[in-house]
């Protein structure tokens, strides 16, 4: 935990809640990607080499952004002030479809009650 403090540290709460915000949509956008189009793709091309390929390729970039999502919740707990329940609230929202679009407009914001 601490090499992760020690890696966020150098850069500004901006750029990181910048990052978090961007990642939270990309997350979100891959997610349907996956979904929404290559299995779907998939299930009506069962011997088309293209959407194995399709999906093999954004798998792999939700997967990226994934991590990275659930990688900047823990720098972004500290700037927002999230208590344990706002933060394994983020936490498991990664594992819901378009639920990190919730977490970046209801969540990520410092006006919040």
């Amino acid at each position: 935990m601490n090499f992760i403090e020690k890696f966020f540290s150098k850069y500004s709460q901006e750029k990181i809640i910048k990052w978090f915000k961007q990642i939270c949509i990309a997350e979100a956008v891959s997610c349907f990607l996956l979904y929404g189009v290559a299995m779907i793709w998939k299930r009506y091309d069962d011997e088309g080499l293209l959407p194995t390929i399709f999906i093999i390729v954004i798998g792999n970039i939700h997967g990226i952004f994934f991590s990275l999502y659930l990688l900047l919740c823990l720098p972004v707990r500290k700037i927002f002030n999230w208590d344990d329940e706002d933060f394994v609230f983020a936490l498991l929202s990664a594992f819901f479809p378009f639920a990190t679009i919730w977490v970046d407009k209801k969540l990520a914001r410092f006006d919040r009650e």
